[in-house]
């Protein structure tokens, strides 16, 4: 009963701390979505432990925490790939804006430089 309890206790908190993060700004949607979705995930395996077993019976896994020890390396490395990309493409746009940055420094110069001749 004190896992149960833990777990509901865990999940709450991950459910308040993802809103908490979103109304300060610190968080995008598109994050918060994944995160409250496994914070009710975790709240609903944590009310009804039973659910967990009957999946992994109907998986064939032998016990319950291999098939959670399973899909949390499968969702973090999900996650890693994502923000891989993310920064990414965030790398990809800081450096064509440097580019365009130095480029339009390069035609201030010289219009400046014509102005002074």
């Amino acid at each position: 009963m004190t896992a149960q309890i833990l777990g509901i206790v865990a999940s709450l908190l991950t459910f308040v701390f993802v809103f908490w993060l979103l109304r300060r700004g610190s968080l995008q949607e598109k994050y918060a979505v994944l995160w409250l979705g496994v914070s009710g995930v975790a709240l609903i395996l944590a009310i009804f432990p039973g659910l967990l077993r009957w999946i992994t019976d109907v998986l064939g896994v032998e016990t319950p925490s291999n098939l959670l020890f399973f899909v949390t390396i499968v969702l973090l490395i999900l996650v890693s790939i994502q923000l891989s990309f993310e920064l990414s493409r965030h790398e990809a746009k800081i450096r064509r804006l440097a580019e365009e940055v130095a480029l339009l420094d390069e035609r201030l110069r010289e219009a400046s430089r014509r102005e002074g001749e």
